[in-house]
């Protein structure tokens, strides 16, 4: 359990880890995050499930690590990312979750060194060999100007909220750039689908 002054970088980045129904236009800086790729439909992928377990247990290595080395530095580990594209966008509108392809990510605070990366993915290792550990990347991501909203529900509801968001960036006068965003902060094994929160986010660029 985290200490209660642990840093939380949920509350750090309020701006970024907090969203209402109302689609916002934020400015995501450049930020750190242990991703690992892949492709295929979460819901039935063993590879997509491979990299949630490897990012967890290499984020809770680096966390137990760096709090036991330094009782001052602890930290709360932060909720599981996922960037989603297809190469045929149709496939991803139309929910042809085979041909989906994903980045699954977690933020780490600046605390977290590549050495300490590599020393936590080798712990993990000796505990169960994943591929996916073996495709962990520690790396900076910059999204620069986004929209996103909170979508409250199950994910397969989500349609519409990105329609939503879609249509409030082509309204700013904004052309759709990078990748599908989500932030998930339900935890779909105890909430139910109903309850689940969900923080859409897209990239953008103002059209010339």
């Amino acid at each position: 359990m985290p200490a209660a002054d642990a840093l939380d970088l949920k509350q750090e980045l309020l701006g970024l880890y907090k969203a209402t129904s109302k689609p916002k236009v934020v400015t995501v800086p450049a930020l750190t995050f242990l991703s690992v790729d892949g492709a295929g439909d979460p819901n039935t992928s063993a590879d997509f499930a491979d990299a949630i377990a490897a990012l967890y247990a290499v984020s809770y290595g680096l966390k137990f690590t760096i709090k036991r080395r330094t009782p001052s530095l602890d930290y709360k580990v932060m909720p599981l990312e996922g960037l989603w594209w297809a190469d045929d966008p149709a496939a991803f509108i139309t929910g042809t979750r085979d041909n989906w392809k994903w980045t699954a990510m977690i933020l780490q605070p600046a605390v977290v060194t590549a050495p300490l990366v590599t020393e936590a993915i080798a712990a993990a290792a000796r505990k169960r060999s994943s591929a996916a550990l073996e495709r962990l990347r520690f790396e900076p991501f910059t999204e620069g100007t986004a929209a996103q909203l909170l979508h409250t529900g199950p994910y397969a509801g989500e349609g519409p909220n990105i329609e939503r968001l879609h249509q409030f960036i082509f309204e700013q006068g904004g052309q759709l750039t990078g990748m599908h965003h989500e932030i998930y902060l339900g935890d779909p094994r105890r909430a139910k689908p109903e309850k689940l929160r969900t923080i859409l986010r897209q990239p953008y660029v103002l059209e010339k």
